[in-house]
């Protein structure tokens, strides 16, 4: 399983996870599932609302940050997350470009 572009959608009473890859079973027939195919999530309505009134808010959204499984069934835990501001990036472009010259001039020096 894969939830690297995956994301939560919330509307009004249901959350589903939407873009995640499931593989699927290779020794099923023909008639398997579609692997990115939208995937309910089972939550509390007052989780659904709380989730809700999050994601109202600009910039922020529900992702996926693991999925486990317990008991014969998967888990997945989700967060809220805020995207981060133009500058930020940048910040963190070149704090990576600073880290990358300085251990080519390291491997240089040995």
């Amino acid at each position: 399983m894969s939830l690297a572009e995956a994301y939560v959608k919330i509307d009004d009473r249901e959350a589903w996870l939407m873009n995640a890859h499931i593989a699927p079973y290779e020794s099923a027939n023909r008639f398997n599932h579609d692997p990115r195919r939208p995937r309910q999530l089972l939550l509390h309505r007052k989780e659904i609302r709380e989730l809700w009134d999050a994601v109202r808010q600009k910039g922020v959204t529900v992702v996926p940050v693991q999925v486990y499984l317990k008991e014969g069934r998967a888990k997945v835990d989700i967060a809220v997350a805020k995207g981060k501001k133009q500058y930020d990036k940048r910040e963190e472009i070149a704090k990576r470009d600073a880290e990358r010259e300085s251990d080519r001039a390291k491997r240089g020096r040995e």
